[in-house]
């Protein structure tokens, strides 16, 4: 979800699933150890639950960038062993990590040691086209040695050659019972199914056999979807309507133009909010002038609301109010 899951795009999740735990894309250990931390660590307070993911395979360069997430105020550590693209695999880390656990273990420890909230690893099946059970296994089992006990399990291979980001999510095969033998094996493991999750039943049929289910494109293209699952979870929330969402993004979007951000940034995040309503296109055709974005007036979004409703939003109490 690199360029995907901005802080953003995460205060705009947040106001769907108050509960839910909000990864950020992955950051490289460069970035943030030469470049401007504060761009890439900022975040909403509203967004906690939230978690660093890291890009890396330095364990020294690791801790240091895991000690700065702590600082900022993150509340979980997360390194990346599952991204196929080329340009993570020139860097030397991302899914083709997983040939080298030995490295993620020492990793893994490193940062441990730096830190005081929970270290995870989000990671693949296997690489390419070996499917032995033993592999995931054997690698988790390393992890577990160097005393992570968090895993988020992307259900499939990833192919490092031949197949581009995009179709790594697709073509290697699901085996959702790889994972849940993760589960049996390592029982006192938090164990997250992740890939194919398109909608909010197959989430929740995750939650069922699984501790949890993490939702990636989905969430982007049907931002609903993580209401939708929030509610089954959660029977007592009161969760914002379109309306009430629009009026927060809008205030949000008045906030950050005021420090320089773009609209069109702050506006991706929104064009799938009412993805499968009436006036969805028309939505998505609004917010994605180019000439109206180049104006920066948050107003835009209201504009957008009404050119599907006829009428702006009520304003209303602070939206992502729950009742327990």
């Amino acid at each position: 979800m690199i360029d995907v899951t901005d802080r953003h795009c995460r205060y705009f999740h947040r106001l769907l699933a108050p509960h839910a735990r909000l990864y950020t894309e992955m950051i490289t250990t460069g970035a943030l150890l030469h470049g401007d931390v504060a761009r890439h660590l900022d975040f909403d307070p509203a967004e906690h639950p939230v978690a660093l993911q890291l890009g890396g395979s330095e364990p020294d360069a690791l801790a240091q960038a895991a000690r700065l997430g702590q600082r900022w105020g993150y509340d979980e550590i997360n390194l990346n062993c599952g991204c196929p693209s080329e340009r993570v695999q020139r860097g030397a880390f991302g899914a083709c990590l997983m040939a080298e656990p030995d490295l993620v273990a020492d990793c893994i420890k490193a940062m441990r040691d730096a830190v005081d909230v929970p270290v995870t690893v989000k990671h693949r099946l296997g690489l390419d086209h070996d499917e032995s059970y033993s592999f995931v296994r054997d690698f988790v089992g390393k992890l577990y040695d160097a005393g992570c006990r968090v895993f988020i399990v992307h259900a499939r291979n990833a192919v490092l050659k031949g197949l581009s980001p995009k179709d790594n999510r697709e073509i290697p095969p699901l085996r959702y019972d790889a994972a849940a033998a993760l589960k049996r094996d390592f029982p006192d493991c938090v164990i997250v199914l992740n890939g194919g999750l398109g909608d909010a039943q197959a989430a929740l049929r995750a939650t069922a056999d699984f501790d949890g289910a993490m939702l990636g494109r989905a969430a982007w293209h049907t931002p609903r979807v993580l209401s939708e699952v929030s509610q089954q979870l959660w029977p007592g929330l009161r969760l914002p309507g379109d309306a009430q969402v629009v009026d927060a993004m809008t205030r949000y979007a008045a906030r950050e133009v005021a420090k320089g951000v773009p609209l069109r940034v702050l506006v991706r995040p929104l064009l799938g909010l009412v993805n499968g309503q009436a006036g969805a296109r028309r939505w998505r055709r609004v917010l994605s002038d180019a000439a109206a974005l180049k104006a920066d007036d948050p107003g835009l979004i209201y504009h957008a609301w009404r050119s599907v409703r006829g009428h702006a939003p009520r304003q209303a109490e602070p939206a992502g109010a729950s009742a327990d």
